[in-house]
Protein backbone atom coordinates (compact mmCIF):
# COMPACT_ATOMS: atom_id res chain seq x y z
CA UNK A 1 0.00 0.00 0.00
CA UNK A 2 1.23 3.23 -1.40
CA UNK A 3 -1.23 5.58 0.06
CA UNK A 4 -1.52 7.90 3.11
CA UNK A 5 -4.45 7.12 5.09
CA UNK A 6 -5.62 10.06 8.19
CA UNK A 7 -7.78 9.65 10.76
CA UNK A 8 -9.54 12.62 12.48
CA UNK A 9 -11.14 11.98 15.98
CA UNK A 10 -12.68 13.81 19.69
CA UNK A 11 -15.17 13.98 21.13
CA UNK A 12 -18.87 14.60 20.03
CA UNK A 13 -18.58 18.60 19.60
CA UNK A 14 -14.60 18.97 19.34
CA UNK A 15 -15.31 19.98 15.68
CA UNK A 16 -13.27 17.49 13.56
CA UNK A 17 -16.09 17.46 10.93
CA UNK A 18 -16.01 20.29 10.26
CA UNK A 19 -12.24 20.36 9.05
CA UNK A 20 -11.84 17.02 7.75
CA UNK A 21 -13.50 18.56 4.03
CA UNK A 22 -10.95 21.53 4.02
CA UNK A 23 -8.06 19.39 4.32
CA UNK A 24 -9.63 16.96 1.73
CA UNK A 25 -9.43 20.05 -0.49
CA UNK A 26 -6.04 21.14 0.46
CA UNK A 27 -4.61 17.53 -0.05
CA UNK A 28 -6.76 17.37 -3.68
CA UNK A 29 -5.56 20.90 -5.00
CA UNK A 30 -1.89 19.56 -4.55
CA UNK A 31 -2.85 16.62 -6.68
CA UNK A 32 -3.57 14.00 -4.97
CA UNK A 33 -6.61 11.54 -4.83
CA UNK A 34 -8.93 11.77 -1.73
CA UNK A 35 -11.16 9.55 -0.82
CA UNK A 36 -13.30 11.30 2.34
CA UNK A 37 -15.40 8.61 3.93
CA UNK A 38 -16.53 8.10 7.70
CA UNK A 39 -17.01 5.62 10.61
CA UNK A 40 -19.34 3.94 11.45
CA UNK A 41 -20.22 4.08 8.49
CA UNK A 42 -18.76 4.59 4.56
CA UNK A 43 -20.47 1.61 3.12
CA UNK A 44 -23.99 0.80 2.39
CA UNK A 45 -23.64 -1.86 4.81
CA UNK A 46 -21.65 0.35 7.05
CA UNK A 47 -23.69 3.17 7.15
CA UNK A 48 -27.32 0.52 7.98
CA UNK A 49 -25.30 -0.94 10.87
CA UNK A 50 -24.16 2.90 12.15
CA UNK A 51 -28.32 3.46 12.40
CA UNK A 52 -28.14 0.70 15.14
CA UNK A 53 -25.49 1.82 16.58
CA UNK A 54 -26.28 5.54 17.19
CA UNK A 55 -29.83 5.65 17.53
CA UNK A 56 -30.91 1.59 19.01
CA UNK A 57 -30.43 0.31 23.04
CA UNK A 58 -27.72 -2.19 23.65
CA UNK A 59 -24.48 -3.33 25.71
CA UNK A 60 -21.36 -2.67 25.50
CA UNK A 61 -20.14 -5.75 23.66
CA UNK A 62 -23.23 -5.99 20.90
CA UNK A 63 -22.27 -2.01 20.63
CA UNK A 64 -18.70 -3.04 19.66
CA UNK A 65 -18.77 -6.05 17.46
CA UNK A 66 -21.58 -4.02 15.36
CA UNK A 67 -18.62 -1.43 15.46
CA UNK A 68 -16.22 -3.59 14.39
CA UNK A 69 -18.18 -5.84 11.70
CA UNK A 70 -18.82 -2.32 10.26
CA UNK A 71 -15.71 -1.70 10.04
CA UNK A 72 -14.87 -5.08 8.83
CA UNK A 73 -16.49 -4.35 5.80
CA UNK A 74 -15.43 -0.49 5.54
CA UNK A 75 -11.73 -1.93 5.73
CA UNK A 76 -12.35 -4.27 2.80
CA UNK A 77 -14.31 -2.54 0.48
CA UNK A 78 -12.90 0.79 1.11
CA UNK A 79 -10.11 1.90 2.53
CA UNK A 80 -7.97 -0.76 1.55
CA UNK A 81 -8.46 -0.68 -2.05
CA UNK A 82 -8.33 3.27 -2.11
CA UNK A 83 -4.48 3.04 -0.31
CA UNK A 84 -4.15 0.31 -2.76
CA UNK A 85 -4.68 3.06 -5.56
CA UNK A 86 -2.22 5.01 -3.57
CA UNK A 87 -5.13 7.64 -2.44
CA UNK A 88 -5.28 9.69 0.67
CA UNK A 89 -8.10 8.05 2.61
CA UNK A 90 -9.08 10.64 5.08
CA UNK A 91 -11.68 9.57 7.79
CA UNK A 92 -13.74 10.66 10.26
CA UNK A 93 -13.14 8.45 13.07
CA UNK A 94 -11.42 5.07 12.97
CA UNK A 95 -10.47 2.43 15.93
CA UNK A 96 -9.58 5.43 18.53
CA UNK A 97 -12.94 5.92 18.65
CA UNK A 98 -13.51 2.75 19.64
CA UNK A 99 -10.81 2.32 22.67
CA UNK A 100 -12.67 6.12 23.42
CA UNK A 101 -16.49 5.15 23.55
CA UNK A 102 -16.33 1.92 24.37
CA UNK A 103 -13.35 1.25 25.87
CA UNK A 104 -12.97 4.09 27.84
CA UNK A 105 -17.09 5.69 28.26
CA UNK A 106 -18.41 1.90 28.38
CA UNK A 107 -15.93 0.49 30.53
CA UNK A 108 -15.41 -2.33 27.92
CA UNK A 109 -12.86 -4.85 27.89
CA UNK A 110 -9.71 -3.25 26.29
CA UNK A 111 -8.38 -6.71 25.89
CA UNK A 112 -11.41 -7.87 24.11
CA UNK A 113 -11.25 -4.72 21.93
CA UNK A 114 -7.97 -5.33 21.00
CA UNK A 115 -8.65 -9.09 19.83
CA UNK A 116 -11.12 -7.25 17.53
CA UNK A 117 -9.01 -4.54 16.50
CA UNK A 118 -6.62 -7.84 15.25
CA UNK A 119 -9.31 -9.57 13.51
CA UNK A 120 -10.63 -6.52 11.38
CA UNK A 121 -7.48 -4.49 11.02
CA UNK A 122 -5.34 -7.18 9.71
CA UNK A 123 -4.64 -9.63 6.33
CA UNK A 124 -3.26 -12.83 7.84
CA UNK A 125 -5.04 -14.76 10.78
CA UNK A 126 -3.70 -17.56 12.41
CA UNK A 127 -5.86 -20.75 12.48
CA UNK A 128 -4.10 -21.74 16.01
CA UNK A 129 -4.89 -18.05 18.09
CA UNK A 130 -6.95 -16.56 15.79
CA UNK A 131 -4.73 -13.39 15.79
CA UNK A 132 -2.47 -11.45 13.17
CA UNK A 133 0.55 -10.91 11.95
CA UNK A 134 2.54 -7.96 13.12
CA UNK A 135 3.36 -6.46 9.66
CA UNK A 136 -0.74 -7.04 8.53
CA UNK A 137 -1.89 -4.45 11.11
CA UNK A 138 -3.62 -1.56 9.27
CA UNK A 139 -3.33 1.49 11.14
CA UNK A 140 -3.65 5.53 10.08
CA UNK A 141 -0.14 6.94 9.43
CA UNK A 142 -1.90 10.16 10.79
CA UNK A 143 -4.52 11.04 13.49
CA UNK A 144 -5.48 14.47 14.25
CA UNK A 145 -7.04 14.51 17.56
CA UNK A 146 -9.07 17.30 18.56
CA UNK A 147 -9.00 18.40 21.75
CA UNK A 148 -12.12 20.04 23.56
CA UNK A 149 -13.22 20.35 27.33
CA UNK A 150 -16.55 18.26 27.29
CA UNK A 151 -18.74 21.61 28.55
CA UNK A 152 -17.48 23.16 25.87
CA UNK A 153 -18.27 20.69 23.80
CA UNK A 154 -21.84 20.14 25.31
CA UNK A 155 -22.59 23.79 24.80
CA UNK A 156 -21.04 23.73 20.73
CA UNK A 157 -24.03 20.92 20.59
CA UNK A 158 -26.89 22.16 22.26
CA UNK A 159 -28.89 23.57 19.24
CA UNK A 160 -27.04 21.67 16.63
CA UNK A 161 -29.44 18.85 16.13
CA UNK A 162 -31.38 16.05 18.01
CA UNK A 163 -28.65 14.18 19.07
CA UNK A 164 -27.87 10.74 19.00
CA UNK A 165 -27.64 8.39 21.64
CA UNK A 166 -23.91 9.19 22.24
CA UNK A 167 -24.29 12.82 21.74
CA UNK A 168 -27.18 12.70 24.64
CA UNK A 169 -24.70 11.26 27.36
CA UNK A 170 -23.93 13.64 30.23
CA UNK A 171 -20.55 15.36 30.61
CA UNK A 172 -18.80 12.58 33.07
CA UNK A 173 -19.20 9.84 29.90
CA UNK A 174 -17.08 12.45 27.75
CA UNK A 175 -14.59 13.28 30.57
CA UNK A 176 -14.18 9.98 30.20
CA UNK A 177 -14.02 9.41 26.71
CA UNK A 178 -11.38 12.46 26.55
CA UNK A 179 -9.31 10.36 29.11
CA UNK A 180 -9.69 7.84 26.60
CA UNK A 181 -8.26 9.48 23.52
CA UNK A 182 -5.73 11.12 26.19
CA UNK A 183 -4.21 7.55 26.86
CA UNK A 184 -4.31 6.44 23.13
CA UNK A 185 -2.38 9.61 22.12
CA UNK A 186 0.37 9.24 25.10
CA UNK A 187 0.78 5.25 23.62
CA UNK A 188 1.57 6.41 20.22
CA UNK A 189 3.12 9.91 20.25
CA UNK A 190 4.34 9.91 16.06
CA UNK A 191 1.12 8.70 15.00
CA UNK A 192 -0.95 11.54 16.81
CA UNK A 193 -1.49 14.98 16.53
CA UNK A 194 -3.33 17.08 19.14
CA UNK A 195 -5.10 20.09 18.10
CA UNK A 196 -6.22 22.55 20.87
CA UNK A 197 -10.05 22.41 19.30
CA UNK A 198 -10.76 25.69 21.72
CA UNK A 199 -9.98 28.24 19.14
CA UNK A 200 -11.58 29.63 15.90
CA UNK A 201 -12.26 27.77 13.17
CA UNK A 202 -9.69 29.99 11.17
CA UNK A 203 -7.19 28.87 14.07
CA UNK A 204 -8.01 25.33 14.10
CA UNK A 205 -7.69 24.81 10.90
CA UNK A 206 -4.22 26.72 10.31
CA UNK A 207 -3.22 24.30 13.17
CA UNK A 208 -4.38 21.19 10.79
CA UNK A 209 -3.12 22.45 8.03
CA UNK A 210 0.79 23.02 9.63
CA UNK A 211 0.42 19.61 10.94
CA UNK A 212 0.18 18.41 7.20
CA UNK A 213 3.01 20.48 5.91
CA UNK A 214 5.36 19.48 9.12
CA UNK A 215 4.46 15.77 8.38
CA UNK A 216 5.15 16.30 4.33
CA UNK A 217 1.96 15.98 2.88
CA UNK A 218 1.12 19.22 2.03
Amino acid sequence: MNGLFISFEGIDGAGKSTHIAGLAEALSNKGCKVTLTREPGGTSLAEKLRTLILNDPMDALTESLLIFAARRDHVQTVIRPALARGEVVLCDRFTDATYAYQGAGRGFDLDLLKTLEKWVHGTRASHVAYGLQADSMLQPNLTYWFDLAPELAAKRLANARVPDKFESQPVVFFEAVRDGYHVRALADPHRFARIEANQSKEEVFADVIQVAKDRGYL
